[in-house]
């Protein structure tokens, strides 16, 4: 069955675009009646052709827009030819001189794939789905991988913040050569993976995003160059990612806070691997201090002027536009207060992860924290994504990690 959806005059500008998302509002009629997600036609009212896509009733998101060519054979085939052209626009990642071996495949929309999102870890695939069409899919995304890179193992399960929404099991499944098999979560051993020259051993698939934030990569190697000889403190820390970069990079200490202990616990044992690796220079480890609690309240509590470096990477605040008037003010209390405990002329890296948050919206915050602290701010580097993530003009919404080196001047 293929639905023919008619669009609200008034609605149809930005799909016209190639913004890919149409909530029930913006739908004049559809034909026939939905009985279950299906592929559809889009058109205005006057009967123009939009797009083709898929439309599900029963989905947060009704209708996905996927193809904006009338003569476009979609179903199977269509999203098996997207998910490899995905993955074959990262080439660059397969080749024998790469430094890192863990990197993001498929990005949701902004590889015309929406709800859907793979990481490559080592030889390891990890899918996490967010959409009822993914999920329709999954057996062809499944082919399409294991057909153009023959992985040792592809991992599946939905997306944690949608799966109610979306009506999506939580269960992992597990696929090898093509075809699913039943494995235990609990028998596999740690991922194992190399970034920037950094050994990371990632313990649990289940962990925070696809167990990794692989989204920060680019700006954790940058981190190294401010690195040199400086009095460092990583808030939300995790496992430690800025940590062993700013180790690297020669930091005199690090002091990492987050509010998982078992996350900072597996931080000193990252930094353990890597010295034993080589990777990092022997007494790395007697250069860190962990602290684990609220990591809003534990930076109030440094002293002021103490640090040359701080990382600020606070989990998402604004999940919706609607979130984002209190997620500003939270986000301008937590870089005011860094601010603070930074030493003059020393450096600010900060960052959102919130895509409600537009880019301006973030440089204006920081300036407000600067005034508020009694501090002059220098932009060093604009941050974003890796290109592993790319930002998709016609759905700006793609662009989520907005990041700043700041130069704090007292």
């Amino acid at each position: 069955m293929v639905y023919r959806v008619t669009i609200r005059n008034g609605k149809e500008k930005q799909l016209l675009r190639h913004h890919p998302w149409v909530f029930s509002g913006a739908i004049k009629e559809t034909e026939p009646r939905f009985e279950e997600g299906g592929w559809a036609d889009v058109y205005t009212e006057e009967g123009r052709f939009i797009a083709k896509g898929y439309y599900d009733e029963k989905s947060h998101i009704i209708l996905r827009l996927l193809s904006w060519d009338k003569d476009e054979e979609v179903g199977a085939g269509f999203v098996r030819d997207l998910v490899k052209k995905s993955i074959l626009r990262r080439k660059e990642f397969f080749s024998s001189g790469s430094t890192t071996n863990a990197f993001r495949l498929i990005h949701g929309d902004a590889d015309f794939l929406s709800g859907l999102v793979a990481d490559a870890y080592g030889s390891m695939i990890r899918i996490i789905i967010s959409s009822r069409f993914a999920n329709a899919y999954l057996a062809d995304i499944v082919q399409a991988i294991d057909e153009l890179i023959h992985p040792s193992l592809i991992a599946a399960s939905a997306d944690r913040e949608y799966a109610s929404s979306e009506g999506l099991k939580e269960s992992m499944r597990f696929f090898r050569n093509g075809k699913e098999v039943r494995l235990s979560e609990d028998s596999m051993d740690p991922v194992k993976i190399l970034e920037g020259g950094i050994y990371y051993e990632i313990p649990s698939l289940r962990g925070q995003k696809s167990g990794f934030y692989i989204d920060q990569r680019d700006n954790r190697i940058l981190s190294e160059r401010y690195a040199e000889g400086r009095t460092c403190l990583d808030v939300c820390s995790y496992t430690g990612g800025f940590t062993l970069h700013l180790l690297k990079g020669g930091a005199k200490s690090v002091k990492a806070i987050d509010s998982s202990e078992s996350a900072l616990r597996h931080l000193l044992y990252q930094v353990h691997l890597n010295e034993n690796n080589g990777t990092l220079e022997k007494g790395a480890r007697d250069k860190v201090e962990i602290l684990s609690g609220d990591c809003f309240e534990l930076l109030r509590k440094e002293p002021k002027n103490k640090y040359d470096l701080i990382v600020l990477d606070p989990p998402k605040l604004a999940k919706t536009k609607g979130a984002l008037e209190d997620a500003l003010r939270a986000y301008k209390d937590l870089n005011r207060v860094a601010m603070e405990k930074i030493k003059d002329g020393g450096i600010l890296i900060t960052f959102s992860c919130s895509a409600a948050m537009t880019r301006d919206d973030f440089r204006t915050m920081v300036s407000w924290s600067a005034k508020d602290a009694n501090a002059e701010a220098q932009i060093l580097r604009q941050l974003s994504q890796g290109e592993d993530h790319p930002v998709r003009l016609s759905f700006p919404e793609s662009e989520y990690l907005k990041g700043l080196i700041v130069r704090i001047i007292k």
